[in-house]
């Protein structure tokens, strides 16, 4: 079957371990106020591929990806599971690590069979929780994040390796209460290997000028790397909480 992808990246530094094939799938539900990709919202833009032709392309340059591997990122990529599980099923066929940069809104907590067909071939999840307070979620996201915080917590009982991702945006994500309130969910996650902590940026703006959308953090400032380091440490203290009620 195809896909519909956005873009590719030959050579990504940031999107998992080593150097990664990193394939940006077209759509997503999620319409999160600080989104840099507004042009992958759309499910049936882009380019349709197979498979095939993109293991092919990742081919083509493997001796670069020998600590590496295929990063699926978006837009959502779970929005087309049926097409990501055969994508990572050939990956796995062909000896390559498997990475899912997700924003978990579609999984399911009632029906998990098609998030399990996928987790059955990921080798690594970077999951994008967004906020820990669901009204905050809602309003940063247009979502719920009930769903989000189930995955992560799916991904853990499967024992699927797990980094989180967080991005600090003020006026949404940079109380210290907030931050050592998600460590403290994360903390309870037993397959966590890694933590993420993004500073919020706005160098998606001028995509939103070309699509004519108006940005909806037009004033919002841009988050200082030392910012974003005292934020982990809030979530980092968070998770110690947890790990020591759990002794």
């Amino acid at each position: 079957m195809n896909g519909f992808i956005h873009s590719i990246e030959s050579f990504g530094t940031v999107d998992g371990p080593g150097v990664r094939f990193v394939i940006f799938f077209q759509g997503c539900p999620m319409r999160c106020l600080y989104c840099h990709n507004p042009d992958t919202w759309q499910p049936h833009g882009g380019t349709e591929m197979t498979a095939g032709e993109l293991i092919a392309a990742f081919e083509k340059n493997r001796p670069f990806y020998k600590n590496g591997g295929i990063t699926c990122t978006g837009g959502e990529p779970m929005l087309q599971p049926v097409f990501l599980t055969e994508l990572f099923t050939a990956a796995h066929e062909h000896g390559i690590h498997t990475c899912l940069d997700t924003s978990g809104i579609c999984f399911d907590p009632d029906n998990t069979k098609t998030a399990d067909e996928i987790l059955n071939v990921t080798d690594l999840v970077m999951l994008d929780i967004k906020h820990i307070d669901d009204d905050t979620h809602r309003r940063l996201t247009g979502h719920s994040n009930a769903s989000i915080l189930a995955f992560a917590e799916h991904i853990s009982c499967r024992g699927v390796p797990l980094w989180i991702r967080h991005v600090i945006v003020p006026g949404f994500t940079d109380g210290a209460d907030e931050q050592e309130r998600l460590g403290y969910f994360i903390g309870g996650l037993s397959s966590l290997k890694g933590l993420d902590v993004l500073p919020y940026h706005d160098m998606g703006k001028r995509k939103y000028e070309e699509l004519g959308i108006p940005y909806p953090l037009a004033d919002t400032k841009p988050v200082s790397k030392e910012e974003a380091a005292a934020a982990r440490e809030n979530i980092i203290r968070g998770i110690k909480r947890r790990l020591k009620e759990k002794k």
